[in-house]
């Protein structure tokens, strides 16, 4: 993939995008190399999972009818806001707020400014350092319901920079629209250990889409367990 995201400070690179036949060979050229890769990382998971056959995963990435989506973002500059309304010192900035996302992975790379935080499970905000020449695989709320919460869907957010312009690329693999999604059988004695309803991956897209940003997307098809009668 010869893809440089060292592009300056410019959002609308008017000679980049004067020529959009560049633009769409470039775009595909990446997309198809991502989704390669995004399938071999399926593939070891499955590996380290024991599950059979090996591309359980990877096919419903690299089914032709894959509902998957490739995002450019650009995080203009942003000066620290000195002062807020109780006259407190405020020095973050949301570019976008906390979430996860619904797909099975989601492929980050970025420029060499910061602002790419994960939420851990203490409630505390890390930042993960940029580093243009690497890739940030995010486990998506799918890849948590196929694997039954072996896989915990990372909930993350963006911070502006003061000085720099933020550019990133994601690529978000996700299943075809019909394919119904739910814990795989052979990682489980029984149905009663699902955590999740079953689903079509059209469905919970929508119900995504239909709620709040920082909202837990998963809630409403986590089963309802009761602990057995003695």
């Amino acid at each position: 993939m010869n893809v440089n995201l060292d592009i300056g400070s410019d959002p609308f690179l008017p000679g980049l995008l004067n020529n959009r036949e560049t633009i769409r060979n470039a775009v595909l050229e990446y997309t198809t190399s991502v989704r390669k890769m995004t399938c071999d990382v399926l593939e070891m998971i499955t590996d380290g999972l024991g599950i059979k056959p090996r591309n359980t995963l990877s096919k419903l990435v690299s089914d032709q009818n894959s509902d998957s989506k490739f995002r450019l973002n650009h995080y203009p500059p942003c000066p620290l806001i000195h002062e807020n309304i109780d006259g407190a010192c405020n020095n973050v900035i949301i570019g976008f707020g906390e979430h996860t996302d619904p797909q099975i992975l989601s492929v980050l790379r970025s420029n060499n400014t910061s602002g790419f935080q994960i939420n851990l499970t203490n409630g505390s905000w890390i930042s993960v350092p940029s580093d243009p020449s690497s890739f940030f695989f995010n486990v998506c709320d799918s890849l948590q319901v196929l694997t039954n919460g072996r896989f915990k869907s990372v909930k993350h957010r963006v911070l502006t920079n003061s000085m720099k312009s933020r550019f990133s690329m994601i690529y978000f693999a996700g299943p075809p629209l019909t394919q119904r999604i739910s814990p795989l059988t052979c990682l489980m004695n029984n149905e009663d250990e699902s955590l999740y309803e079953e689903f079509t991956w059209s469905e919970y897209k929508s119900s995504a889409y239909n709620s709040r940003l920082s909202d837990n997307r998963l809630q409403p098809f986590e089963r309802k367990l009761f602990p057995l009668n003695d």
